[in-house]
């Protein structure tokens, strides 16, 4: 060997992964792949048989019925129960579609009579006359907050809100929260501040938190829709906002004035034109 010439330690030979080490990866691999769908399959078939077996079934079964009185009653031809059955068997496949898209006809007209006001009191007064029943009254009000929790409608809540960063524990710490509306009047007039009230949601249950009264002044508007927020809450911070939404004007100064320092060369002041050399 030459001594003028430098010597370089060589790279070690790269080992071939073994059999099981291949297996294990693309196992993985795969298994990432496939799970989103596979549950977002399973949730449907759940959900199908739910709805079949708690309302559908019993649909058919009281259209069975009211053909059967109507046949009786000599509204239409007079059929034996038998032929009912027959024509409509609870293990048919055509059937159940059938029950099924009735329950979700069903659950559709209870959720419009239930939106409105009128629909809204009675069905809150059919609650109330349930919740007199001792064995109802222990399960009824658990069942709803979870129910509640994940079904009910609150994003039309906070449609109007506007998504703020709001700093009332630490410094330097800010809580994403939304401004439900101003402030007490007596607390503004005694503090001499205009006070915003914010909702503070928590993480993974967004829609549940705790409300902060805060000065105006000490919280900072942020370019995000009340979606993007409750999605970046929900997530623990892992689905963000999407690109170019989440970025707040006001640091882009800042960036550029940090980058323009980073460049410049070590002999010459921050902020001097840098020259191609």
């Amino acid at each position: 060997m030459n001594p003028a010439e430098p010597s370089f330690p060589q790279r070690p030979a790269k080992r071939r992964a073994g059999f099981g080490e291949d297996f294990r990866r693309f196992f993985v691999r795969g298994l990432a792949a496939l799970t989103p769908t596979l549950i977002t399959l399973w949730l449907l078939v759940k959900l199908w048989e739910f709805l079949w077996e708690a309302l559908g079934r019993h649909i058919i079964f009281a259209i069975r019925l009211s053909w059967l009185k109507l046949s009786g009653w000599g509204f239409v031809s007079e059929v034996p129960a038998g032929y009912i059955y027959r024509r409509l068997p609870s293990d048919s496949l055509g059937v159940q579609v059938l029950g099924v898209l009735l329950a979700i006809v069903l659950v559709y007209v209870v959720g419009v009579v239930v939106g409105n006001f009128i629909g809204r009191q009675f069905w809150r007064l059919g609650e109330m006359a349930a919740m007199r029943i001792p064995l109802v009254r222990a399960i009824y009000p658990a069942v709803k907050q979870i129910t509640d929790l994940f079904l009910a409608d609150r994003t039309g809540q906070f449609a109007g809100s506007r998504v703020v960063a709001v700093q009332h524990r630490a410094q330097d710490v800010w809580t994403i929260g939304l401004v439900t509306g101003p402030g007490l009047r007596p607390l503004s007039e005694s503090t001499g501040d205009d006070m915003v009230t914010v909702f503070v949601p928590s993480t993974p249950t967004a829609f549940s938190g705790y409300v902060v009264v805060v000065p105006r002044s000490s919280i900072i508007e942020l370019p995000l829709t009340v979606e993007e927020a409750m999605r970046l809450l929900v997530s623990g911070g892992v689905l963000g906002p999407s690109s170019g939404k989440g970025k707040v004007p006001v640091a882009a100064p800042a960036a550029a004035t940090m980058l323009e320092n980073s460049t410049a060369p070590a002999d010459e002041p921050a902020g001097a034109p840098v020259v191609n050399r």
